[in-house]
């Protein structure tokens, strides 16, 4: 049976005046692969969109191990599940099936249909130059009204330079929504935040393939990963008034949803968290509320889960005014985990920029700081890869050296994992 329950973690005390309460809302998802599942989301309600850079700088080894990558992907695909593969330059065309009526089409996954679409796949050359905004638009043309979980990956190994970046914020925002994308960059030359806003704005995922003769385990792992998710899953969160949801972020990988709210009416609003498979995910919720007199309590917050379009388990965030010093202060350790970790992503990323830049003290000083908290934090991800750019000489209290000839790959993988560890499933700790 596909069950679907929500836990959520905070300190419910708040200090004299205080109007800010966060908190870890933690949903967790069992039985999707189950009959209850199948029936929510059947192979013929899924459509699955490949969306391949074949600009000028893909050409050579990039895009012959694109090519392989994709075909792998393609051959993942069940039998009645719609697809199409799309390639992008400064411009987008449908490659498979191509056009019904002047209109976009999608295929039926087929035997027949897998080998037609790996054959114009191989047939793909590279040239022109880069502009994701068309892609997206297209995929979103292409997908169309399909019913059920709409799904792409994406491939880039540049940045997009052809178009303005409000040419791309324009084409993020017509199609919020509409569909999930997986996004994945080659190589060292593309950029992290374009992706980063691609994956949020549709749900997705982003993440480096190193080198090109990766990617065809990559695709193929990505593809799996996708079809085992059946469920779509919504957060629906009531606030009351005079109150204001100011963030709501999923932890990992990181991705601020807060910006997405679809209004249910004035109090509610509609958060979308893509399709789901047998997983957990921690989100970071901050409510402004109204400030009241000690002593008062009120409800925060109450995060219903939207499963499969229907309104299921409920959570509760709650705010009691206290001058209790104590208990106002007193932090709830999974919402501290969290902070430290978004705090942690922040140092992450001004470590790279000051390295960019040139300023190598700035730098060394903030990686310093960064070896600091991931070691009190015990994440030994972040200490491995901060160690591609640094010596570290001692973690505790952070001193750091940095290393000669760093590779340009190495900076670019600390960037897009930032904070990301190797963790699938997150204990839940109790309180101290």
């Amino acid at each position: 049976m596909t069950e679907f329950r929500i836990e959520c973690y905070q300190n419910e005390f708040l200090p004299r005046h205080g109007q800010v309460m966060n908190a870890v809302v933690t949903v967790t998802g069992t039985g999707t692969g189950s009959a209850g599942a199948m029936a929510m989301a059947t192979d013929t309600e899924r459509s699955e969109l490949f969306i391949v850079d074949a600009s000028g700088s893909m050409s050579g080894k990039k895009l012959r191990a694109a090519k392989q990558a994709t075909s792998a992907a393609i051959d993942c695909v069940p039998d009645g599940v719609r697809f199409g593969v799309i390639a992008g330059n400064h411009r987008a065309a449908l490659m498979f099936p191509g056009y019904r009526g002047g209109r976009p089409d999608l295929a039926v996954s087929s035997p027949q249909n897998r080998t037609s679409a790996k054959t114009v796949v191989k047939g793909l050359s590279a040239g022109g130059g880069t502009a994701m905004g068309a892609w997206i638009t297209l995929a979103a043309e292409t997908f169309g009204d399909a019913p059920g979980i709409r799904h792409a990956i994406l491939l880039t190994d540049g940045k997009n330079e052809t178009e303005s970046p409000d040419e791309l914020d324009a084409a993020l925002l017509a199609v919020e929504g509409a569909f999930q994308c997986d996004c994945r960059g080659v190589g060292a030359d593309w950029a992290v935040a374009e992706l980063r806003k691609v994956a949020t704005a549709l749900m997705g995922t982003y993440d480096i393939v190193a080198k090109p003769e990766g990617l065809e385990d990559d695709f193929s792992s990505m593809m799996r990963a996708a079809l085992s998710k059946r469920v779509s899953v919504g957060l629906r969160i009531w606030t009351p008034k005079l109150a204001d949801v100011v963030l709501l972020k999923q932890m990992e990988p990181q991705l601020d949803l807060t910006s997405t709210r679809v209004d249910v009416d004035p109090l509610v609003g509609e958060y979308a968290t893509g399709s789901w498979g047998d997983e957990s995910r921690d989100y970071f919720l901050s409510v402004q509320v109204p400030a009241k007199e000690v002593d008062e309590e009120m409800l925060a917050a109450r995060i219903t889960l939207v499963v499969g379009g229907q309104p299921g388990e409920q959570g509760l965030v709650k705010a009691i005014w206290t001058d209790d010093v104590a208990k106002s202060t007193q932090m709830n350790r999974r919402v501290a985990q969290a902070m430290n970790e978004e705090e942690l992503a922040d140092v992450i990323q001004e470590v790279v920029d000051s390295f960019r830049a040139g300023d190598l003290d700035s730098a060394t000083n903030r990686a310093g700081r960064a070896v600091r908290m991931a070691h009190e934090a015990g994440n030994e991800d972040v200490l491995e890869r901060l160690s591609k750019m640094f010596e570290v000489d001692d973690r505790a209290t952070g001193r750091v050296r940095p290393r000669r000839n760093v590779d340009d790959v190495d900076v670019m993988i600390i960037e897009t994992k930032s904070t990301r560890t190797s963790r699938t499933a997150k204990p839940a700790p109790e309180d101290p």
